[in-house]
């Protein structure tokens, strides 16, 4: 469950702490297994892809696709397996999926750092995460303003 609106989501406070605890090469086997937990697209998705948004930025293919329901967002990722965003939408609620729209427009653009992932990561693919959280910020104000 997140925290009141504007904060940051619970649940991505707690991913930040487990990739602070992390050193050098732990921090890149977390993320594959997050990678390795990151659910399929729902079947009207992956029936319809056109409703979903290419990351252009991303090295690898990524597409999005958010919603809002009784004020949270959902976020659904078509992305390879290995994908290094997977810790941002889980089916069980991970990362920013049902926060509010408010919760994600106030994650920092720099919170990778407080994860230590500028240390482990390329400059290019840390390009992606920023990118991604653009994106989902982007999708965040369009549902404010529905």
């Amino acid at each position: 469950m997140t925290q009141a609106t504007g904060e940051m989501p619970a649940r991505l406070k707690e991913i930040i702490e487990d990739f602070q605890l992390s050193e050098g090469r732990e921090k890149l086997e977390l993320l594959l297994q997050y990678a390795e937990q990151m659910p399929a697209l729902p079947d009207w998705l992956r029936q319809d892809r056109s409703q979903m948004e290419f990351v252009p930025e991303c090295m690898t293919p990524v597409y999005v696709h958010a919603e809002l329901e009784a004020g949270r967002m959902s976020f659904y990722f078509d992305v390879p397996d290995e994908s290094h965003c997977a810790w941002l939408r889980r089916s069980d609620g991970e990362g920013l999926s049902g926060a509010t729209p408010e919760q994600v427009l106030s994650i920092s653009g720099d919170f990778y750092q407080q994860m230590g992932l500028d240390r482990v990561l390329s400059h290019q693919r840390l390009n992606g995460i920023i990118a991604i959280l653009a994106h989902m910020k982007r999708l965040a104000v369009v549902a404010l303003e529905k």
